[in-house]
């Protein structure tokens, strides 16, 4: 079996730890970080507790490194379905039908004694639009993608929830973004124009399962890139980049610029295209459970819209030694034990529980736990239990973060799990 498959993903560029912020998330994520040159890999355990805006980072990511030792954070550590969307129906049908994907007309519904039901929403339109979040003018993958499947109605699975309640029963969720001042926590999602120039890109760990280049990324002095800058990056510095007018999405773990960009491994999306099938079983991606990264960030810009239309990416300390769809890849943190019952696979999708009360919370945490009940989270990578993951966007306030911290982990159930693969 690939030994990257067996133990924790490791972060980037040494040790490190950050103070405690003054505002009221907490930056929290420790990936085990390469200290040294060896055959030994190991993951970080968690990072501290702290206050601030910033929602934080959870902890490691989930991939073998090629270090000897995983660091562990400081005070706070830093890195850290398919029920389409509906159109809107005709005088006779309560649904239209299936929202127009990049153009396409949604089908038509009947009701009895009614008459047909208008196009879906979307169905008009020309190009890769359709109900799904877009950024850039680009869908993050069609409507009915896993990522934008409403999952509200799906059934739960008592199994699985009771083995996740044992592993992080006690926690609490965090949002894994936010801001202490000028200093932004989170993933950015950056956007380049058709014409970017390609540019060629080193995969320095895991070339054999990453797509090839060139990839458009932008120069290092503007490149937006998680944990600092193309030059300097503390944590898992995922580079993210969608294209304009292609529609193309392009991720990097591990990015810094040397003389040309360098990345630990790379994935290329067509944003056009349903996302699972397009990377092969077995493979990683950005992510460790071989996932887009993009379309599963929390934007400051839907949250203040008052709707998030797509399930979530998060996080837990310990996963097993399987995935399920649509994720393709297994991680086992080296501190975790791999035939724990209750770790879950990577790609358990969790949903909030319908009657969980969130009215009285800001309006803000309300629409971001709304999306929770109705699309959900899915499992991407190894880190803090329970952190989910959104944009660094100085826009974030306290009243956006620190409500999510209330909310248990309790209150989510798992639900519609596929078949066990590896």
């Amino acid at each position: 079996m690939d030994p990257r498959k067996r133990v924790g993903r490791l972060g980037v560029f040494g040790v490190f730890g950050v103070f405690a912020l003054g505002c009221s998330g907490a930056p929290e994520e420790t990936s085990g970080k390469p200290v040294s040159q060896g055959t030994s890999k190991s993951s970080g355990g968690s990072g501290g507790t702290g206050a601030g805006t910033s929602g934080g980072k959870g902890g490691g990511s989930s991939r073998g490194g090629a270090s000897s030792n995983g660091a562990t954070g400081g005070t706070l550590g830093v890195t850290g379905g398919s029920a389409g969307m509906f159109g809107k129906g005709g005088a006779g049908g309560a649904f239209g039908g299936l929202a127009g994907l990049g153009g396409k007309v949604g089908l038509g519904g009947k009701a009895a004694g009614g008459s047909s039901g208008s196009a879906g929403a979307g169905g008009s339109s020309s190009g890769n639009t359709g109900d799904a979040p877009t950024v850039g003018g680009c869908s993050m993958f069609p409507a009915d993608d896993a990522w934008n499947q409403d999952i509200s109605a799906a059934k739960a699975d008592p199994t699985w929830t009771t083995h996740l309640q044992n592993m992080v029963k006690g926690t609490k969720l965090h949002p894994d973004y936010g801001n202490d001042g000028s200093t932004l926590y989170g993933i950015p999602v950056g956007v380049v124009p058709k014409d970017q120039l390609a540019l060629p890109v080193v995969f320095d760990w895991y070339a054999d399962e990453s797509d090839p280049g060139p990839y458009p990324f932008p120069s290092p002095a503007v490149a937006k890139i998680e944990g600092g800058d193309a030059m300097n990056c503390d944590g898992d510095c995922h580079l993210l980049v969608v294209q304009q007018g292609t529609c193309q999405l392009y991720e990097g773990y591990a990015c810094h610029y040397d003389a040309g960009w360098h990345c630990g491994n790379g994935a290329h999306w067509d944003l056009t295209k349903n996302s699972y099938g397009q990377r092969p079983k077995g493979w990683t991606s950005a992510d460790a459970a071989g996932l887009a990264i993009a379309p599963g960030i929390l934007r400051y810009d839907e949250v203040r819209a008052g709707a998030v239309k797509h399930a979530i990416r998060f996080t837990t300390a310990c996963t097993r030694q399987n995935f399920v769809a649509p994720a393709t890849h297994e991680a086992v943190p080296s501190d975790c034990d791999p035939n724990d019952p209750d770790s879950p696979p990577m790609g358990l999708r969790v949903r909030l529980k319908a009657d969980y009360d969130i009215s009285a919370l800001s309006t803000s945490a309300q629409v971001v736990l709304t999306a929770m009940k109705r699309y959900g989270m899915i499992l991407a990578d190894n880190g803090s239990n329970f952190y989910f993951q959104g944009e660094a966007n100085a826009g974030w306030t306290d009243d956006d973060i620190a409500p999510l911290k209330t909310v248990p982990a309790s209150a989510f159930e798992a639900v519609a799990v596929p078949p066990l693969e590896n």
